[in-house]
């Protein structure tokens, strides 16, 4: 039961929160922050227990659930999911303490919405059937959905309807991918089952192969998002609240990638291989397009969201590279991230609210006013651009190191995506943070719970970006299993 309680305790948890508000919204904050700190603390304890033999999970629990159709509550964590889910957890407590204040209205109603898409993240982590899987996916987008055109800015119904829109018919199509490949799966083995390790051994044609894996990849790749299915996303990171940002770049965008890795690679290796240097360049247009864009913008929540759109074309280009190396350093971008990116939005929403502005032309000298915060900006700036001794660095390094295996060209290229982010990153740290203080700014500098917060966020970064080795020796299993390779035994080590 360890499993289903991961996602039971959240939707309990904003069940309490709504009726909690009625009473008190401080009850209402902490009952969000307790419930992300419970299974934090869980996945923790999975971490940190010494593992016996080497098994394919770490832990796994499956209960028939509508056996007629072969529909299992089938549950598992390896390494790959365990990293993911600690980021989930994570990044849910910081996006409370990020709406602390900032989110005054219907208090229960948020927090409820926001543990119910970190549930549905987590669901899709742990799921190993597909049914339960796609269950899941969708739990995902509606309470995504109220988070922005609720709590959002100005534009925010635009912005909530073309993510539901984008999402939603995307997913329709692994939907039909996944009904058709348990159909074809009862056909040649006269089971039906959805789940994933009995799909995995299904006969196909090449040409079946391709189109199934084409219903999968469409939905992976809206959500990722990659080059030109991103149009959704600066959208929706710009009219979102600081806590729809950081659980949206920080966490949804990283559940396309683990699908990508989970079910795309396993279940079509020949396809995969087949698309591998057309999806690696569309990885690599991405990585230059959204540089290129996040140096134009003035709107820093519109930049941090182009960074995303760069950052996530390394990622689509280490996992389709499809060597080791590039797909560790996909896992480790992956993470690396959804930390300096949604502590980037939740500065964005600390000087929102202390500014009423999101112009960076309207900023500039907040280092003399506000040091701490300035200084905090500045450090998550050159996370984001590939600074070395941070985590983004070590991700895309491993990335590039990958991809030039494969392709000298495409490595070449993607090393580009690094320049611009240079310009991007140096760009919004000299015009907000430093010059003369034309504006003779008298504002607050970061409270306990803001230092706190993007605390922990630095000090995270400067771990992975120092000592990668544990997070890497927990991926890679599940990473090798993904591959359908076989470790070395001092490699799991």
């Amino acid at each position: 039961m360890i499993l289903p309680s991961l996602v039971l305790v959240l939707i309990v948890g904003g069940i309490a929160s709504w009726i909690a508000a009625r009473r008190s919204v401080v009850v209402a904050r902490w009952i969000a922050v307790i419930s992300t700190l419970i299974d934090l603390a869980i996945c923790l304890g999975i971490w940190m227990a010494p593992s016996a033999a080497p098994a394919r999970w770490l832990v796994e629990c499956n209960y028939p659930w509508i056996p007629q159709f072969g529909i299992h509550l089938h549950l598992a964590v390896d390494g790959l999911s365990l990293a993911l889910l600690l980021l989930t957890y994570f990044l849910g407590i910081m996006a409370v303490l990020a709406s602390w204040t900032e989110v005054r209205e219907r208090v229960g109603f948020f927090h409820f919405n926001l543990l119910w898409v970190l549930a549905g993240i987590t669901g899709v982590f742990l799921a190993v059937d597909l049914f339960v899987f796609y269950l899941f996916w969708e739990l995902m987008l509606v309470p995504m959905y109220l988070l922005i055109a609720i709590w959002g800015h100005e534009r925010r119904i635009y912005a909530s309807t073309k993510f539901f829109l984008f999402t939603q018919l995307s997913g329709l199509l692994m939907l039909i991918a996944i009904v058709t490949l348990a159909i074809l799966h009862y056909q040649s083995t006269g089971i039906f089952t959805f789940d994933y390790q009995q799909l995995m051994q299904t006969s196909l044609s090449p040409r079946t192969a391709r189109r199934l894996m084409l219903g999968f990849l469409i939905a992976f790749a809206v959500k990722l998002p990659a080059f030109p299915f991103h149009t959704w996303l600066p959208d929706a990171h710009t009219e979102a609240p600081t806590a729809g940002s950081v659980v949206l770049a920080g966490l949804l965008l990283k559940t396309g990638a683990y699908g990508m890795i989970r079910f795309v690679l396993p279940l079509f290796p020949g396809p995969s291989h087949e698309l591998a240097p057309l999806m690696m360049t569309i990885g690599v247009i991405g990585i230059i397009y959204g540089a290129v864009l996040a140096v134009g913008q003035t709107d820093l929540k519109r930049l941090v969201a182009y960074t995303s759109v760069s950052h996530m074309g390394f990622v689509l280009l280490g996992i389709f590279a499809q060597n080791q190396i590039a797909l560790e350093g996909a896992v480790v971008q992956m993470i690396s991230h959804g930390i300096s990116t949604g502590a980037l939005f939740i500065l964005a929403g600390l000087l929102q609210e202390r500014l009423h502005t999101r112009e960076i032309s309207q900023m500039g000298g907040l280092w003399e006013t506000m040091p701490a915060l300035s200084g905090a900006g500045l450090v998550f700036a050159m996370a984001s651009l590939g600074l070395p001794g941070l985590g983004d660095f070590v991700g895309e390094f491993l990335v590039l190191l990958g991809t030039y295996r494969v392709s000298v060209p495409l490595a070449v290229v993607a090393t580009l995506g690094l320049v611009f982010a240079t310009l991007y990153g140096l760009r919004f740290a000299q015009n907000a943070f430093q010059g003369p203080n034309q504006h003779h700014w008298k504002l607050p500098d970061m409270r306990p719970r803001e230092w706190a917060a993007l605390g922990l966020m630095m000090l995270l970064l400067v771990w992975i970006g120092l000592y990668p080795q544990p997070l890497l020796r927990t991926v890679r299993p599940g990473l090798a299993a993904a591959q359908q390779i076989e470790l070395p035994q001092q490699a799991r080590r």
